[in-house]
């Protein structure tokens, strides 16, 4: 077989994406479709800037949804060396293929041998796992908090605060870098850390259904005990370690996650929720303020019906779209540990690791480098690009 050319490595790059272009094309006729009944995600189509943002945004979803869970783009094995392909061009034909196997090296090989194309393609499942879900996690932690410190002020707004601040004083890479070392990992600091962390979604959930529903017990009884049922497992799945000596734990455990993975979710978790603190206590202590809020006061409301039924969703906004910004700050944060080394195992394919590999003989060999950068360097454009649709968008309101 012959080295593809420049064309046929793009027409055969474009063909191995199907499963996404049928996602995206999907997704696009059923939003623009039903666009007035979708509220602001159904706005995000009428800005230009907001649709071509979630397009990218949502490629690299597809792509490490179908890439990961599904294996229907990657060509080979991304952590597979084959004999004479280290460092190949693009479009390299597979020395030795079997029958079934891909023939070409569509993206070249790295300094490992390695298949570029697959390494980029699997390393998306790795960014759009932990970075939506850590900062997920991250609001929760800032929500359960801001919303008291912003609305009571006082003595709690004073300690939080310093707390905060005192997170945030640390450099973000230095504060990164202490959590991931696996001398800190030994000392078991990010399971602590994970047990605290991780118990926000319970307590904002928890809250949320019980201001919502305290005059219907009997309905509140029975979201309690499915959500905060489900909730639970979660988080007990999520703390637990892989052969425990809690028997009970191992019962119920439903999944194991890797430690490295677990301590970078953690710090992940741990640097935004400061930030996300702040946010939220600035915007409580700006509509605690409105006459709608003094109303449901007038009512009788309880102070957390009206943190979280009142405030919260007037603030949705905003905090939308610093939740796009944040999903993109969180990313380039973890491209910058796998570029070091922390965290992730270093023979993961995640964009960091791989972008570090390629960059060691980038004057003689940079395709290896090259699409992982790329690929990182339009995610996070995306997210920009969608926070600025939905910020304008949301101004019309």
């Amino acid at each position: 077989m012959e080295l593809l050319s420049w064309g046929e490595i793009a027409i055969r790059s474009v063909t191995q994406l199907t499963p996404v272009w049928v996602a995206l094309i999907i997704t696009f006729f059923v939003s623009i479709r039903y666009k007035r009944s979708l509220g602001l995600y159904g706005k995000l189509f009428d800005s230009t800037v907001g649709m071509i943002g979630f397009a990218l945004v949502m490629f690299w979803v597809y792509t490490g949804l179908f890439s990961t869970m599904f294996d229907l783009i990657a060509t080979h094995d991304p952590l597979s060396q084959v004999s004479g392909m280290k460092n190949k061009v693009p479009g390299t034909p597979l020395r030795g293929a079997e029958s079934g196997d891909y023939p070409y090296y569509l993206w070249g090989g790295d300094n490992l041998a390695r298949d570029v194309f697959s390494r980029v393609m699997i390393g998306s499942g790795i960014v759009v796992m932990i970075a939506p879900l850590a900062t997920l996690f991250a609001f929760m932690v800032g929500i359960t908090l801001g919303l008291p410190a912003g609305y009571y002020g006082g003595r709690l707004d004073l300690v939080l605060s310093f707390l905060a601040n005192l997170i945030l004083a640390f450099p973000v890479i230095l504060l990164f870098y202490l959590l991931v070392t696996p001398e800190i990992r030994m000392t078991g600091m990010p399971q602590y850390m994970a047990v605290v962390l991780f118990s926000f979604p319970l307590i904002f959930f928890g809250v949320l259904i019980n201001s919502r529903y305290y005059i219907d017990p009997m309905k509140r009884n029975i979201l309690m005990v499915v959500i905060l049922g489900v909730l639970g497992w979660l988080y007990l799945s999520l703390i637990n370690e892989a052969n425990s000596k809690v028997t009970l734990f191992n019962a119920i455990d439903g999944f194991d996650v890797d430690a490295g993975l677990l301590t970078v979710f953690v710090s992940v978790v741990f640097v935004n929720s400061p930030t996300v603190f702040r946010i939220v206590r600035g915007l409580a202590m700006d509509i605690k303020t409105r006459d709608y809020v003094a109303a449901a006061q007038t009512r009788g409301e309880g102070t957390w019906y009206i943190m979280l039924w009142e405030i919260l969703p007037n603030a949705r906004g905003p905090l939308i779209v610093d939740f796009c910004l944040r999903i993109g700050y969180t990313t380039i944060l973890l491209g910058t540990l796998g570029f070091f080394g922390l965290g992730l195992e270093s023979e993961s394919p995640n964009w960091g690791a791989t972008i570090n590999e390629g960059r060691k003989l980038l004057s003689i060999y940079p395709h290896p480098a090259l699409p992982p950068a790329i690929a990182l360097l339009s995610l996070v454009l995306g997210l920009n690009l969608l926070a600025d649709g939905l910020r304008e968008e949301s101004l019309k309101d």
